[in-house]
């Protein structure tokens, strides 16, 4: 009978790939780039919250004065030629040319929050017109409507009424910093708009400060600077 010869055993050793220390050496830097994404998304998150409150230091004169002058650009555009005086004394009827502020508003770090940042205004303008009729509202909110999308403004919304609708236009522009409004009201023949300005931090505000800023000053008188 033929000898019986014991079975040739064959050992593998163990790969590197499979050792424990290539598994710790793998979570390892897998923890790495988990922290380090997660750390760059943490930096994203704040900035953009942090940049929030890094306004530009301008009085809020200069700032009402830029929505000034938004709002008599417009009213040139539009064609209107009678001066509106500084004031309002009936709200939604008689005429208007005021000034307005706001709070500004920080998001905090997650963008989750809502708070006033201390020190930080939005100025307004807002204007009125009375005795308004079709004859000088349409064509003139359609000429507004093709400047400022000519100009740069991003339009929002914009409605030419009819069956006695209201018509409206809206814009924007810097990511909605920047908008103004337009309405006008067939049924009372009532013209009204408005300009709002980026926010920005009043030079002279103190800790302790309430309200915002309001800018120290009437108006001007709305009138055509353009002749045609």
């Amino acid at each position: 009978m033929p000898e019986e010869t014991e079975p040739t055993r064959t050992t593998t050793a163990p790969t590197e790939s499979g050792s424990p220390s290539s598994v710790l050496r793998a979570l390892g830097c897998g923890c790495l780039t988990l922290v380090g994404v997660v750390l760059v998304v943490v930096v994203l998150l704040a900035s953009g919250s942090w940049g929030s409150t890094e306004l530009p230091r301008v009085a809020p004169e200069d700032m009402a004065s830029r929505a000034f002058q938004r709002s008599q650009e417009a009213y040139d555009v539009l064609g209107f030629r009678r001066p509106v005086a500084a004031g309002v004394e009936d709200i939604g009827v008689s005429t208007e040319n005021t000034f307005g502020s706001t709070f500004c508003y920080d998001g905090g770090l997650l963008g989750l929050e809502d708070k006033t940042v201390d020190g930080a205004y939005s100025m307004s303008h807002s204007w009125a017109l009375d005795h308004v009729p079709a004859s000088q509202a349409v064509p003139g909110l359609r000429r507004l409507h093709q400047h400022l999308a000519d100009n740069g403004w991003k339009v929002t919304s914009y409605r030419e009424g009819t069956h006695g609708r209201d018509w409206f236009l809206f814009v924007q522009r810097d990511g909605g910093d920047e908008r103004m409004s337009f309405t006008w009201f067939p049924d009372r023949e009532y013209f009204t708009g408005g300009a709002t300005v980026p926010c920005a931090h009043d030079p002279a505000w103190k800790d302790g400060d309430v309200g915002p800023a309001e800018a120290d000053q009437m108006p001007p008188v709305l009138r055509p600077t353009q002749r045609g």
